[in-house]
């Protein structure tokens, strides 16, 4: 069986990209080295770092999404929002539980969940 243990996002701004989800995480990054950025959140490893052939913003940014899940859905959202993130979409109600959407300096989309059951 395999264990999906970490998520790394190529960036043109590693610096620029690595303060933002700083901000959103909470924390000073676990790993700083050679501008490449990384932090534990839950069980997963979350890394930035440069790219080659990434350029400018995502043009994509629907076909991958981080989701960090919290039980204060809610409140993080009105908590990352006051960050500058771009909100893609409000908090919504799915499935007994919420989501909300947003969208990264590089276009990148990540949500906020609530933890599945």
């Amino acid at each position: 069986m395999l264990n999906l243990n970490s998520i790394m996002i190529g960036t043109q701004d590693p610096q620029k990209l690595a303060a933002f989800y700083e901000k959103v995480v909470g924390k000073k990054a676990d790993m700083e080295e050679g501008g490449w950025y990384g932090w534990s959140v839950g069980s997963c490893f979350l890394s930035i770092g440069e790219h080659d052939k990434v350029k400018g913003k995502n043009q994509n940014p629907e076909r991958l999404i981080l989701n960090f899940e919290t039980k204060e859905v809610k409140e993080e959202f009105e908590r990352i929002k006051k960050l500058g993130a771009k909100v893609v979409k409000e908090p919504y109600e799915m499935g007994g539980g919420w989501i909300a959407t947003f969208e990264d300096p590089d276009g990148n989309y990540f949500q906020l969940m609530t933890p599945w059951e």
